[in-house]
């Protein structure tokens, strides 16, 4: 089976609408689109996953291109009295493809265990939707030689029984990488999303063609090295998702 490379941007807490402060998040899509129009495509699936508050707008804006959307959590339940989350039905109302689950900030931030990610990802295939599972090891666990057997653990304990290649994707980000500008060894990256690869089959043969993405630091300077990595089949990407010329160039140095 040939994996499509998937480019997904993570905008994290950052944008908002034209006019206002801080990024302003409906010029870069239509950045993005602009980009589009002036092709050749690249050889990629291109996914956004703005702040909850643009999608809605965002959704309006690249309803018809080749760009898909994704939120960047959810909560476990359909409905219910949960204060200020949204659940993967509500994103999917709102056009909503994708949803990352499990990212290591939710994991640290919010204090989410696998257990907690897991259901997050049943709720996002319970809505129709396509779930990102995030994982990856701290500094210290891959000094002390414990990577592999924290990222085993992760995808163990957070991917649904009913994960498929079609309705998850998985996210490899070291989480000492994120936002650092370090980003590992072309031969360690190989050699853990070789791991992932592996596990995957291990626990299911039919999981082996699931796509995994790089995450962290990526930017168009290094795509060129990461993206044709062997077992890699795209990238998870944050800051550089937030200026279009840096995602454009990303996408394009897909193999």
């Amino acid at each position: 089976m040939t994996r499509k490379p998937l480019i997904a941007g993570n905008w994290k807490m950052h944008g908002t609408g034209a006019g206002k402060t801080g990024l302003d998040g409906l010029a870069l899509v239509g950045a993005l689109l602009a980009k589009l129009r002036e092709g050749p495509p690249p050889q990629c699936d291109l996914l956004i996953c703005p702040p909850a508050t643009l999608l809605s707008r965002v959704a309006t804006l690249i309803k018809g291109s080749a760009i898909a959307l994704g939120g960047q959590d959810c909560h476990a339940k359909e409905s219910g009295p949960h204060t200020g989350d949204v659940s993967a039905e509500m994103l999917a109302d709102a056009g909503c493809r994708y949803v990352i689950v499990g990212h290591s900030e939710r994991r640290s931030n919010h204090g989410e265990s696998d257990a907690v990610v897991r259901a997050k990802a049943e709720a996002v295939h319970r809505a129709g939707l396509a779930a990102i599972v995030c994982v990856g090891e701290t500094e210290a666990e891959r000094l002390a030689v414990k990577a592999e057997a924290v990222v085993g653990r992760q995808i163990a304990g957070s991917l649904p029984t009913a994960a498929s290649s079609t309705n998850t994707i998985i996210a490899y980000e070291p989480v000492w990488a994120i936002g650092t500008g370090r980003v590992p060894r072309v031969e360690d990256i190989a050699a853990m999303h070789g791991f992932v690869r592996k596990t995957l089959a291990r626990n299911r043969a039919d999981l082996a063609d699931m796509r995994i993405l790089y995450g962290g630091s990526v930017k168009g300077s290094n795509a060129t090295e990461i993206l044709p990595t062997a077992d890699v089949d795209g990238a998870l990407v944050g800051g550089a998702s937030l200026n279009a010329e840096e995602f454009w160039a990303i996408a394009r140095a897909c193999p």
